[in-house]
C-alpha cells in the first residue's frame, strides 16, 4: 500500500529503515576466523578467541567441547560442523566468530558460511582415514584446503610452513597468505618473507611476526603459560597462528601479549588440553590425544618431565584403521612404564575385544614384558591409576569424553585438598 498506493504519492518505506540498520558503504559481516587441521584445531581456536575478548570483541566460537557465546557455553558437545558454525552467525550480539571446521563436517554439508576473513590450517597428519572416501594424506588435505579456499580474496590464509601438504595448499589460493614455522630458517617462510611476506616464528626464544625485512618480537616462549615453559614445543605450533589473526585483525601488540600471558592451560580455558593437577604422590596430566601425531606430541612433552614411573590410561578408536590403533599401542609402549587400556564409550563399529586386542599387539610388538592392565571403563580406570601408582609417578590421561574425566579428577583433587576457615584466621577480627 505504501509503494503502489491506490491514489497519492508513492513513498518506499523499508529503505530508510534498512539504512539505519547498514549505513551504506558500511560493512554488515562481522568478521570470521575458521580453524582447520588434523591437531590443534581446538586450543588455536580457544586462544584466537581470547584474544579478540582481551581486544574488546564480543566473540562466538565453536569446538569439539561445544559451542560458546562469550564465556558462556551455549551447546555441549561436539560443535564443529555447519550447524554450529550458523548458531554463532545468527547470535545478534556476536560482533567476532572463530569457528572449528573438522573434517567430517566439512564432508558431510559444508561450512556453514560462504567465505571468511581468515583462514587457518594447523597441520594435517594420519587421523581418520580409510572413513568417507579419504584414504591418504593427500584426500585429507583436499578436504583441510577448504578453509583456505573459502577465505574473502582481501583475506588472510595462516598456513603451516612445517607441513608440506599445507604448504601446497598456497597454489590455488586467491586471498592473501601468511605462514608460521616452528624453525627460524624454514626456506618457505625466508622465501615468502624476501618477497615482502608475512609470518610469524619461534626465534631465539621468542614468538616473532616477520613482516617482509622487519621482525616485532611478540613475547618471549617461556613467559605464555601455554607452552609449559618451553617444554611443550606442540603448543607453540598453535600459539604462532593465533598471534598472526590477531595481527592481521590489527589488535594492538599489548592486547595480544596479555591474551598470550593469561591464557592458562586449565579444565577452565583449555579443557582435556594438557590439563595438569599436582597431587600430594604424583602429577596427573589429562589430554584428548588420540592419534599418532596427537601421541608424538605428548611423548615429545613426556620426555623433558623427570617423574617416574609414567603411566598412561589410553584406549583406540574404533572407526580408525587397524594399522592406526596397532601404531598407538607402539608410540604408547615408547612412552609410558606403565599402560592401562581402556575402552571409548563409542565404539565406532568394532567390539570392545577387538580394539584392545590390536592395542596389545602394538604394545608387544616393542616389549613383550610391557606392564599392560585392561580395565574397559575409562572411570575405573582412572579410579585404578588414582589410588594405585607410585609415589613420584607421572600419570597421563587420554580421554574421550573429557568432561566426565576431568570431572573425576577434580573431586579426588577436592578431596585433597579439603580446607576449612576458622575465626582465628579471618584477618581484622578481634
Amino acid at each position: 500500500m505504501h509503494i503502489a498506493p491506490t491514489e497519492g504519492l508513492p513513498r518506499n518505506v523499508a529503505e530508510p529503515v534498512i539504512d539505519m540498520l547498514y549505513p551504506p558503504g558500511s560493512n554488515a559481516r562481522i568478521p570470521i576466523v575458521a580453524v582447520s587441521g588434523t591437531n590443534g584445531k581446538t586450543t588455536t581456536t580457544r586462544l584466537i578467541a581470547h584474544m579478540a575478548k582481551t581486544a574488546g570483541h564480543k566473540v562466538g566460537f565453536t569446538t569439539t567441547d561445544g559451542i560458546y557465546i562469550q564465556n558462556q557455553m551455549v551447546q555441549k558437545g561436539d560443535c564443529t560442523g555447519p550447524v554450529s558454525s550458523e548458531f554463532v552467525l545468527k547470535d545478534p550480539t556476536v560482533d567476532f566468530a572463530v569457528l572449528e571446521c573438522a573434517r567430517g563436517g566439512i564432508l558431510r554439508a559444508g561450512l556453514g558460511f560462504h567465505n571468511c576473513d581468515i583462514g587457518v590450517v594447523t597441520n594435517v597428519a594420519a587421523d581418520h582415514l580409510g572413513l568417507r572416501d579419504i584414504n591418504t594424506l593427500e584426500d585429507m588435505a583436499r578436504v583441510k584446503g577448504v578453509i583456505p579456499e573459502s577465505v574473502f580474496p582481501g583475506g588472510y590464509a595462516i598456513l603451516n610452513a612445517d607441513d608440506e601438504l599445507v604448504v601446497k595448499m598456497a597454489d590455488k589460493l586467491e586471498c592473501k597468505i601468511a605462514f608460521f614455522s616452528l624453525n627460524e630458517n624454514n626456506p618457505v617462510v625466508k622465501k615468502h618473507c624476501e618477497a615482502g611476506g608475512l609470518a610469524a616464528i619461534a626465534e631465539s626464544g621468542f614468538v616473532t611476526i616477520m613482516k617482509g625485512n622487519w621482525k616485532i618480537r611478540v613475547d618471549k616462549i617461556v613467559n605464555i603459560p601455554l607452552t609449559f615453559s618451553g617444554k611443550a614445543i606442540f603448543m607453540i605450533q598453535n600459539i604462532l597462528p593465533a598471534v598472526l589473526a590477531g595481527f592481521i585483525r590489527n589488535f594492538k601488540m599489548e592486547d595480544i601479549r596479555l591474551a598470550l600471558e593469561t591464557f592458562i592451560p586449565s579444565p577452565a580455558q583449555t579443557p582435556g588440553r594438557m590439563n595438569l593437577f599436582q597431587f600430594k604422590k604424583y602429577q596427573v596430566m589429562v589430554d584428548y590425544a588420540h592419534n599418532p601425531a596427537g601421541f608424538q606430541a605428548v611423548a615429545k612433552f613426556l620426555e623433558k618431565i623427570e617423574a617416574k614411573p609414567k603411566m598412561g590410561v589410553i584406549a583406540g578408536v574404533g572407526d580408525r584403521r587397524d594399522e592406526d590403533i596397532i601404531s598407538l599401542g607402539v608410540l604408547a609402549a615408547q612412552m609410558f612404564d606403565e599402560i592401562i587400556v581402556r575402552q571409548d564409550r563409542n565404539l565406532r563399529g568394532r567390539s570392545e575385544q577387538e580394539i584392545i586386542d590390536l592395542m596389545i599387539q602394538g604394545i608387544h610388538s616393542v616389549d613383550q614384558k610391557k606392564t599392560v592392565k585392561v580395565i574397559p571403563t575409562e572411570s575405573e580406570a582412572i579410579d585404578y591409576v588414582m589410588k594405585h601408582s607410585k609415589k613420584g609417578a607421572f600419570i597421563t590421561i587420554c580421554s574421550d569424553v573429557v568432561p566426565d574425566a576431568l570431572e573425576q579428577i577434580m573431586r579426588y583433587k577436592e578431596e585433597e585438598d579439603k580446607f576449612e576457615i576458622h575465626a582465628e584466621d579471618i584477618p581484622n577480627q578481634h
